[in-house]
């Protein structure tokens, strides 16, 4: 059962999306992931289990929509004045967040309870989302730049991949590397 969507902004749904996500924070700071349990989380969110059986279907998937939260830009990206230093930025601070041993794990869940890719696409609009706002700066500064789907294709996917299959080697460097590669290329 994937998560349904909420009735409406706010109100009842949001308080209990909003509890519900504050206790799975905080019990997997406090007693660790392996101890939660749908009941664990619901009397700290003070809510019944089936409210989040109802909603989430099961803990994998609430962990799921939790995961994606956590996976949300907090703040668009940094402008430096250029195209090939905003990017380059993006990149590194991108490739150090997956990377990290949290991002990682946010990752697998974002992953694991997602039956439909819903969550997946949603994590992947995040980056196309922080990738055309430096995008559409560089075009108002009058730079050339690549297609935001191209920089997915060589910039985020192969980091992506590497997350989650290739883990080593993965630092400033190679993110300078490929955003490079496709700024040589759009010339």
């Amino acid at each position: 059962m994937s998560p349904r969507p909420m009735a409406r902004p706010g109100g009842r749904s949001a308080r209990v999306q909003e509890a519900v996500h504050t206790a799975v924070r905080e019990l997997e700071s406090e007693v660790g992931r392996d101890a939660l349990t749908v009941p664990l989380v619901a009397a700290r969110a003070g809510v019944t289990p089936s409210t989040i059986y109802r909603r989430w279907g099961d803990l994998r998937e609430l962990l799921s929509d939790v995961a994606v939260e956590r996976l949300r830009p907090e703040a668009p990206p940094e402008n430096h004045g250029g195209l090939a230093s905003d990017l380059t930025v993006w990149a590194e601070h991108f490739l150090d967040e997956m990377a990290s041993p949290s991002g990682r794990a946010y990752i697998r869940d974002a992953l694991l309870g997602d039956p439909d890719g819903s969550n997946a696409g949603q994590c992947s609009a995040y980056a196309a989302d922080q990738v055309e706002v430096i995008l559409a700066r560089a075009a108002a500064r009058g730079e050339r730049a690549p297609e935001a789907e191209t920089v997915l294709d060589h910039v985020v996917a192969p980091m992506m991949y590497r997350i989650l299959f290739r883990p080593g080697g993965l630092d400033a460097a190679y993110a300078r590397h490929l955003v490079a590669g496709v700024l040589d290329a759009t010339g």
